[in-house]
């Protein structure tokens, strides 16, 4: 057995992998769990000339989203932005049939925002990265 590290895999491997674990998970799931492609989406605010000021991005699965990541230009900041971008994204995953959106922050970012949005701690890792704790949140939907 070769292993290999490929910091650009291609599209055919990645899709193997998915398939495989796919496959094993269906073997352990409930019947009423849905196997479909994942659920790619971005949501953007964007400025009147068209340049994005802020957004997320997400994957969705089985019955929950996971929101990989969110970021806001400092000019967008503390105008709602943020909750109008979460809005968008959950409004979508409510409407693609998906209960939970799920998160990750760092204790430097934004625990209270999402706290504010009705997600609530469910794991943390302390030092983690080092000096800094990160939280999963989860919100049902």
């Amino acid at each position: 057995m070769i292993i290999e590290v490929a910091s650009s895999p291609s599209k055919e491997d990645l899709k193997t992998i998915s398939e495989g674990i796919q496959s094993f998970n269906q073997q352990h799931m409930h019947d009423d769990v849905v196997f479909e492609p994942d659920t790619k989406f971005a949501v953007f605010a964007r400025d009147e000339e068209g340049n994005v000021q802020g957004g997320i991005r997400a994957v969705a699965f089985w019955d929950y989203c996971l929101i990989e990541l969110l970021w806001l230009s400092e000019s967008t900041r503390g105008q709602r932005v943020g909750s109008r971008l979460m809005d968008a994204a959950e409004n979508f995953a409510r409407e693609k049939g998906f209960s939970h959106m799920r998160t990750e922050t760092l204790s430097f970012q934004a625990r209270p925002f999402y706290e504010k949005c009705g997600y609530r701690v469910y794991g943390e890792l302390a030092d983690h990265p080092k000096g800094h704790t990160t939280y999963c949140l989860v919100k049902d939907l």
